[in-house]
C-alpha cells in the first residue's frame, strides 16, 4: 500500500533483509481427471515444510474475477494499486533491455507470430522461436522506415522484441494488434482519443510492412504489438518504504518493472541456479530483494500440466539455497494464476507464505491453493503483501498514538 496516507511515518530503516519471490503464474486449478492443481500435484517438500512453518493465505491481484497481465501481477505484490498505477508493456520490455526513453517515446511490445495463407493466426508466438533464429528477423524488421517516426525494432527475447517511436505528436492511447486468440486476423491498431491518431497511423503502417518483409516465411511471418505506453511517474519503491531494494531477474519485463519502480537491476544469468548465485553475491548490499522464477507461468499458458509440475519441483529443489542465506523476511507469492488446464492467466487466487522469526506455524500441511486457504492470512488484495513483509521484517513501527 504505497499510497498509505502515514506510510512516511510508520516506515524505519533497519539492518533486516526481506526476500519476495515471485513465483510467476504460480496458482493452477484442479484437472478434470484427478481432482488436482499443479501444486497439488507437485512434489514440493520445501515448500510444504515452510509453508507449515510460515503464516499463509491467499491473494487476489486486482480484485475477484479480474485476469491480470504480470505487469499489475506483480505492482500490486509491490504496493502499488494496479488499476491507479497501470503500465504498459512497451515500457517495462524496453526499460527491461536498458533502452534510455525521452518523456516523449511511445514503446510497445512486439511478439514474432504466424499466420496461414488467409492472413489468420495459427501461433501467436511463432513456435516460441528461439533468440539466435529471431535476431536477423528483428534486424530486418529494424530496418523499416515510416515517413515522420523514428523506429526502432530491438530484440528482447525469442519471440518478443520491442518497438520505439519517437517522433512529434505521438501518444500511448492506441489499441494493441494481439486479438489474443486464434484463427482471426491480426487487429487493427486504432486510436483511443484524438491526440493518438498519428501513432496508430503509424502502427499500422509498421505492421503492414512487417507483413510485406516477412511473408514469405512458413513461421515468423507476421507481428502482433500490444502493450503501446510511455514512461510513468510513480512514487518510488525504495524511497517510500526506506529500503535499498535489488531486483534479480533474468526475462526484461521483470526487470523493466524493477526499475520503473527504482530498483537497482543486478546483472544475472538466465537461470534460477545463476539468480541465486547473484542473489548471494549481493546479499550483503541490499535490504530488500525482489526475485523472479518465471518458467511456471509459460508451462501454464503452454496449457502443459505436467511441465508445469515439473518446474515447480524444480523450484522446490533450490529453495534450501535460498534459506540458506537466512532472510529476516521471505515472502513466496504470486503475480497471478497459469491454470495449464485453461493455457492462460486468470483470475484465481493465489498461494502466499511469509515466513519470519515470528512465524511457528498454523497447521497448514502444503503449498497449495487449498491448504492456503486455510492459512491465517486468509484471501487479501496483493497490496497487502509488501506490508506484511515490512512488518515481519521489523520495518514498520506503531501507528497512531
Amino acid at each position: 500500500m504505497i499510497d498509505f496516507p502515514y506510510i512516511g511515518d510508520i516506515c524505519r530503516k533497519t539492518p533486516t533483509k526481506i526476500v519476495m519471490l515471485v513465483v510467476d503464474g504460480l496458482g493452477g486449478l484442479a484437472h478434470s481427471e484427478t481432482g488436482r492443481s499443479e501444486l497439488d500435484e507437485a512434489r514440493l517438500p520445501n515448500l510444504d515444510a515452510l509453508a507449515a512453518r510460515s503464516a499463509c493465505g491467499l491473494t487476489d491481484p486486482v480484485g475477484p474475477g479480474i485476469t491480470p497481465g504480470s505487469g499489475p501481477g506483480h505492482m500490486a505484490l509491490f504496493g502499488y494499486d494496479p488499476v491507479k498505477y497501470l503500465l504498459g508493456r512497451g515500457v517495462l520490455e524496453a526499460l527491461g533491455i536498458g533502452v534510455d526513453l525521452a518523456e516523449s517515446d511511445v514503446a510497445a511490445r512486439g511478439n514474432l507470430a504466424t499466420v496461414d495463407e488467409s492472413g489468420l493466426l495459427v501461433d501467436r508466438r511463432a513456435g516460441r522461436i528461439s533468440s539466435a533464429e529471431s535476431l536477423p528477423l528483428v534486424e530486418l524488421l529494424d530496418k523499416i522506415g515510416i515517413p515522420g517516426v523514428e523506429l526502432s525494432v530491438l530484440p528482447v527475447r525469442d519471440y518478443r522484441f520491442v518497438l520505439v517511436m519517437k517522433g512529434e505528436r505521438l501518444n500511448d492511447a492506441v489499441s494493441e494488434t494481439d486479438p489474443q486468440e486464434l484463427g482471426v486476423r491480426p487487429l487493427e491498431a486504432k486510436p483511443m482519443d484524438t491526440e493518438s491518431s498519428a501513432t496508430a497511423e503509424a502502427v499500422n503502417a509498421f505492421v503492414a510492412a512487417a507483413g510485406e518483409a516477412l511473408g514469405a516465411r512458413d513461421r515468423a511471418n507476421s507481428v502482433l504489438l500490444r502493450g503501446f505506453s510511455k514512461l510513468p511517474d510513480l512514487p518510488s519503491f525504495g524511497e517510500t518504504y526506506r529500503l535499498n531494494p535489488a531486483a534479480v531477474a533474468a526475462y526484461p519485463m521483470y526487470r523493466g518493472l524493477a526499475r520503473v519502480v527504482g530498483m537497482k537491476v543486478l546483472e544475472t544469468g538466465q537461470t534460477f541456479s545463476e539468480q541465486l548465485d547473484t542473489l548471494k553475491i549481493h546479499f550483503e548490499e541490499h535490504d530488500f530483494f525482489f526475485l523472479h522464477y518465471k518458467p511456471a507461468d509459460a508451462a501454464g499458458e503452454d496449457g502443459d500440466f505436467d511441465a508445469k509440475v515439473a518446474r515447480l519441483e524444480e523450484l522446490d529443489a533450490l529453495v534450501p539455497r535460498l534459506l540458506e542465506l537466512g532472510p529476516d523476511a521471505l515472502v513466496v507469492a504470486g503475480d497471478h494464476a497459469s491454470p495449464a488446464v485453461m493455457a492462460s492467466h486468470s483470475w484465481h487466487p493465489v498461494p502466499l507464505l511469509v515466513h519470519s522469526n515470528l512465524t511457528r506455524g498454523e497447521g497448514v500441511e502444503s503449498f497449495s491453493e487449498r491448504a492456503c486457504a486455510l492459512g491465517s492470512l486468509g484471501r487479501i488484495p496483493a497490496t497487502g503483501v509488501m506490508m506484511l513483509a515490512l512488518a515481519h521484517a521489523g520495518k514498520l513501527t506503531k501507528f497512531g498514538p
